[in-house]
């Protein structure tokens, strides 16, 4: 038994993951813009979903919807939606991913937090709706770009679309609406530019 004054150990403690698999996630890893002409299989793209919807949402409601475009038709869809800066690099990467939200998200409720009944609070309610939604599916995309880039992949996620002309493009019927655009596949390291600086902690964190 531990005394009162002996430190215990904490099974709950967990060593961090190593320093390579920091860098590939972190400190090495670049939005990239140019892509080497390599097939990004299927398989990787159901892995990296996988991976992704694991992390938490409010409820475990996982508002987010994935559109992967991996054909020459559905990328020729998604060109006049986007802001001239977005077309080359999007036209050429292997995958673009649409990451949308469901705007009735709320019915899967009761399957995926079944303890107890959040779909009530949701339900007719708009605003709390969208808010929630596009918080979550935010998240969830940041998840997903973490997930593709443990699996090896490059990301390069971007705004600069007309939502309105995507949606109606993709989405006609109003059930899901896009939040943000990811372009995925092995990024050209040659063409990347030197990396931007961050804030550091003092610029961007409060200890209270």
């Amino acid at each position: 038994m531990h005394s009162q004054s002996e430190p215990r150990t904490l099974a709950a403690v967990k060593a961090p993951i190593s320093r390579e698999a920091l860098d590939q996630l972190f400190r090495e890893a670049r939005t990239h813009s140019t892509w080497l002409p390599e097939p990004v299989p299927v398989e990787l793209l159901r892995k990296a979903y996988e991976l992704a919807r694991l992390g938490p949402t409010s409820a475990n409601a996982s508002p987010a919807r994935f559109v992967f475009l991996t054909t020459p038709g559905a990328k020729a869809l998604l060109k006049p939606v986007l802001a001239p800066g977005n077309v080359d690099k999007t036209m050429a990467a292997p995958v673009t991913v649409i990451i949308a939200w469901d705007t009735e998200f709320h019915e899967h409720l009761p399957k995926l937090f079944p303890q107890a009944d959040i779909r009530s609070y949701f339900v007719g309610n708009k605003p709390l709706i969208e808010e929630n939604a596009f918080r979550n599916s935010s998240l969830q995309a940041a998840y997903f770009i973490l997930a593709a880039r443990a699996l090896g992949l490059d990301c390069g996620p971007m705004s600069g679309f007309d939502a309105d002309k995507l949606n109606a493009a993709f989405f006609p019927d109003g059930k899901w609406k896009v939040n943000l655009l990811c372009n995925l596949g092995y990024g050209d390291s040659s063409k990347l530019h030197p990396r931007n600086p961050r804030l550091n902690f003092e610029e961007a964190v409060l200890i209270l």
